[in-house]
């Protein structure tokens, strides 16, 4: 089912078998008919995570690129918008030779070319390839259908694993495999017989569980594996690994050879800081995507939340988060609601789009700004904190962003020239600067204090600039631009200097992308230390 944890499986298989010494490529599926993730409702859906190409994708990719440790490619990251766009042009276009364009064989066919590539584009000894979706979903039939045949083309070199919720209902005490029996059933369905069984829950399978999955779903008892709740998810891994499935992996795939016990000594260590800090740091996030219900869908911002968790374990601490609603610090709410921001060690404003709960976020930035709290804005958070610099030190009351208000007087940050026509004709899809873009650092700020070099590369995702028709002014009243491309247009790095404020800084991309378990991002880094060194 969804949320069970694939995503995290498949990462901690690839890091299992990345740690044995093979070449592992890992590849999405998402059944959704959308082309990317990048349309998509963040309170709906998670993240929209950013290849180093510009390609939106599911936040499980952020996943993958964090336990893997390395940048991974369009071929990586397969919709069925993508597999049925491709064949509907191609049979535009001729290309199937006036035949009848059916979902068997054409879009089948095309999802096996595509996974195929991708593992040949990639290099790979072994590919680990994520079926999105729920066993039954009509979505992903077509995907399970095409590991299908390549399993019957060739037996020895593909294998299925299913990863299943085993509940145990409250009142009864006692875990329950009927659901997992059940799901193995429907796969078995469409002529799919999993290898290995993942069981997922709250506590570790027993002898008797695995017993019976394996007797009930056809299946050698090592080869149900077990994944019980973890404190975190780096330790799946660790888990994954204690359970031997890198061993049963390559025995079902009759790997000879090259048998090296798993290189996981750094994770481990790193896993280790990650449930040992002894100190805290309690961090606010001050965004938009809150409008769930009853829950909080902290995926909307989880590669923010991972790179704080990297930094702070860089320096011994553990973060506390808290959500803030920034419609809760608005005008007419706000006042009462101010002074609770000085208990936090530092805030942060993250990306978004739209106007919804603006006014809250200006009025969080002028109070980190005034308060000396440490501060960093991403994205949206630069953009904002410029606005509000721009109000309230350069008295220009009126100044706003186009997104929220393209009639005004100062439009602080503006829209690309060259994005205006596709906007005019509302097509949204494709009209922002995404992937990676360069920067160079001034000299002697502390952006390049914080990378220790003066030219570097993040990735962006958004569609509006600094107006540079008001640098000049806001550098005069001590705005510092610490980061500008190539051609010194466009603003990639805001900041106060130290003598004004401890840390405040914004950027126009996504530092959050490049943030590792082992290689945390220089500034968060900055930000998480400065953080700790006040609350000292």
């Amino acid at each position: 089912m969804s949320g069970v944890g694939k995503g995290i499986t498949t990462s901690s298989i690839g890091k299992v078998l990345q740690s044995k010494g093979f070449k592992v490529n890992l590849v999405k599926i998402d059944p959704y008919l959308n082309v990317d993730a990048g349309t998509m409702n963040p309170t709906e859906h998670g993240e929209t995570f950013v290849l180093r190409s510009g390609l939106e994708t599911d936040q499980d990719m952020g996943n993958y690129e964090r336990f893997l440790g390395k940048d991974l490619r369009n071929e990586n990251y397969i919709t069925s918008g993508m597999v049925y766009r491709e064949v509907i042009e191609r049979e535009r276009n001729l290309k199937y030779d006036g035949k009848c364009v059916e979902a068997i064989p054409h879009i089948r066919n095309e999802i096996i070319k595509r996974i195929k590539k991708s593992a040949s584009h990639n290099g790979a000894e072994i590919s680990v390839i994520e079926i999105g979706g729920t066993v039954g979903d009509y979505q992903n039939i077509m995907f399970i259908e095409a590991a299908r045949v390549m399993h019957a083309q060739s037996p020895k070199d593909i294998l299925f694993v299913m990863v299943s919720y085993l509940p145990i209902p409250s009142k009864l005490g006692e875990m329950k495999t009927k659901p997992t029996q059940n799901a193995v059933r429907q796969l078995n369905s469409y002529g799919v017989q999993p290898d290995i069984v993942i069981g997922r829950s709250t506590e570790p399978l027993d002898k008797r569980r695995k017993g019976k999955i394996a007797i009930q779903c056809n299946l050698n008892p090592k080869n149900v594996i077990s994944a019980p709740d973890i404190e975190s998810v780096y330790d799946a891994p660790l888990d994954l690994e204690k359970g031997k499935m890198g061993d049963v992996i390559l025995d079902l795939l009759e790997v000879k050879g090259r048998r090296k016990k798993a290189e996981l000594t750094k994770w481990r260590t790193f896993a280790r800081k990650a449930k040992g800090a002894k100190k805290t740091v309690k961090i606010a996030i001050v965004g938009k995507y809150f409008d769930t219900g009853n829950f909080v869908l902290s995926d909307a911002y989880i590669s923010v939340i991972e790179a704080i968790k990297y930094s702070a374990y860089k320096y011994g601490a553990k973060p506390e988060i808290h959500w803030l609603n920034s419609k809760e610090f608005s005008k007419e709410s706000g006042k009462t609601k101010m002074s609770s921001l000085d208990k936090y060690d530092g805030i942060i404003v993250p990306g978004g789009f739209g106007e919804t709960g603006i006014e809250g976020k200006l009025a969080v930035i002028k109070h980190a700004r005034i308060n000396k709290i440490p501060y960093l804005g991403l994205c949206y958070g630069m953009q904002l904190a410029t606005v509000e610099f721009a109000r309230n030190v350069l008295r220009l009351k009126d100044a706003n962003t186009h997104e929220i208000n393209p009639d005004a007087k100062h439009l602080i940050v503006d829209i690309m020239p060259e994005q205006k026509e596709l906007l005019k004709d509302k097509n949204y899809g494709g009209t922002m600067r995404l992937g990676v873009y360069p920067a160079k650092l001034k000299k002697g700020s502390l952006a390049e204090k914080l990378y220790k070099k003066n030219r570097i590369e993040e990735r962006h995702r958004h569609r509006y600039e600094i107006n540079p028709n008001y640098i000049e002014r806001l550098e005069k009243k001590g705005m510092v631009f610490s980061g500008k491309s190539p051609s010194g247009v466009l603003m990639e790095i805001v900041e106060l200097p130290r003598d004004v404020h401890p840390f405040f800084v914004g950027t126009q991309f996504h530092p959050e992308f490049h943030a590792r378990p082992l290689d945390p991002h220089p500034i968060f880094n900055g930000f998480i230390k400065t953080a700790l060194k006040l609350k000292k």
